[in-house]
């Protein structure tokens, strides 16, 4: 199957809960969710992390006008994206943590390596 996972919601509640996501990820460094939303999420983190990489005003601009806070930017571009300077895409993580309680749905953690 080609595309995205639609995760049962509209497109502007999708984009608004990836863009979310992607926020507290590179914030926290470690969120827990389920697996169908991490993998979506990690194709977004991914595409920041490197625009981070990039570092000029048109990638920070282009991260600012996607990531709701302009603080996680700055982290960012400032301490995240430099420790993955050696390192061609990769950057997330997705650790199983079993299903959960209420509804059976795989939970995981989605963290930076």
């Amino acid at each position: 199957m080609n595309g995205y996972k639609k995760l049962g919601r509209d497109s502007a509640h999708r984009k608004s809960m990836l863009r979310n996501l992607v926020t507290d990820l590179l914030r926290e460094e470690r969120i827990t969710t389920t697996e169908d939303r991490a993998k979506e999420a990690r194709r977004v983190a991914e595409k920041m992390i490197t625009l981070g990489k990039r570092g000029d005003l048109h990638a920070r601009r282009q991260a600012l006008a996607y990531i709701v806070d302009e603080d996680v930017v700055t982290k960012l571009f400032e301490e995240i994206a430099p420790r993955y300077e050696a390192r061609n895409g990769g950057y997330t993580r997705i650790l199983k943590l079993g299903p959960r309680q209420g509804d059976n749905a795989e939970v995981v953690y989605l963290e930076l390596v």
